[in-house]
């Protein structure tokens, strides 16, 4: 068999799979969706933790089998706050209640998302909004889509015309990294149109990638908030980088995704 046939063999695969895996993530959405509602008050940080989990577990119940039943071998991310890279191979990273403590509090921010990757390269994405039905998908190099339609990154070239946003990359946060957080929306404030701080990362990488906010940052984070953001505005035509403009890996310390025509501007202000 030819490399060429090779490959289209595999683009046909994944993009089947693509839909199939939407198809399981409104599913895991359907049932988050009937446990929303009212604000849900927890008088402990550990009955907090019951009633997260006990949303992700609602939803995981749904997306474990069907995942793997779609691909037997992908080794599962068991925890969606980990970092760093992943071993050789195939991975299932997800998020089954992204915006999970919005999800108890009553407010619209959270989705299921789930992102295939393969040898620490995110191939395909699905961000699935409950509430509004709206699903956003990546496949590396067919282009990211919402609902069917075509998503492309803002065409901006200025980033004092530009909104920006960042998000708290995890609960608990080491000191040195909530300052770093603290003064670069500081030099935000001074240099950009609009600062907008909120979780989850992933709502904020959907919307650069939808052209709606022209770039987002984050400082230390996990691999299940940034990986699918990472591929939709990759195929949106967008920037990723860390904040210091390398490379970004799962490893990074940092994380910035623009619009391309500010990502030197934006560069330049998280280095102040």
């Amino acid at each position: 068999m030819s490399e060429s046939l090779q490959t289209t063999d595999v683009a046909a695969t994944d993009a089947d799979l693509l839909a199939q895996t939407a198809t399981a993530l409104r599913a895991a959405g359907s049932a988050l969706r009937e446990r929303f509602g009212d604000v849900v008050h927890h008088p402990s940080r550990e009955e907090l933790m019951r009633a997260l989990a006990a949303n992700d577990d609602a939803a995981l119940d749904i997306l474990r089998p069907r995942l793997t039943h779609l691909r037997p071998q992908v080794g599962w991310v068991e925890d969606e706050l980990d970092g760093g890279a992943l071993p050789p191979g195939e991975w299932w990273v997800v998020d089954p209640a992204e915006g999970n403590v919005n999800h108890l509090h009553a407010l619209p921010d959270w989705a299921v998302t789930a992102t295939l990757v393969r040898d620490n390269q995110p191939v395909l994405t699905v961000v699935h909004l409950p509430l509004t039905g709206e699903t956003y998908t990546a496949l590396a190099g067919a282009g990211a889509h919402l609902d069917g339609r075509p998503l492309n990154v803002s065409r901006t070239t200025d980033l004092g015309l530009s909104i920006v946003a960042t998000s708290q990359a995890r609960p608990d946060e080491d000191e040195k990294v909530v300052r770093r957080v603290g003064s670069s929306i500081t030099a935000m404030l001074f240099d950009a149109l609009v600062v907008r701080t909120a979780v989850p990362a992933t709502l904020h990488l959907m919307n650069v990638a939808a052209g709606r906010i022209d770039a987002f940052w984050q400082f230390a984070g996990a691999r299940a908030d940034l990986l699918p953001g990472v591929l939709l505005v990759t195929e949106a035509g967008g920037r990723i980088s860390d904040a210091q403009g390398r490379p970004w890996t799962p490893q990074s310390e940092s994380f910035l995704a623009t619009a391309p025509g500010i990502h030197a501007q934006a560069v330049a202000t998280l280095s102040r």
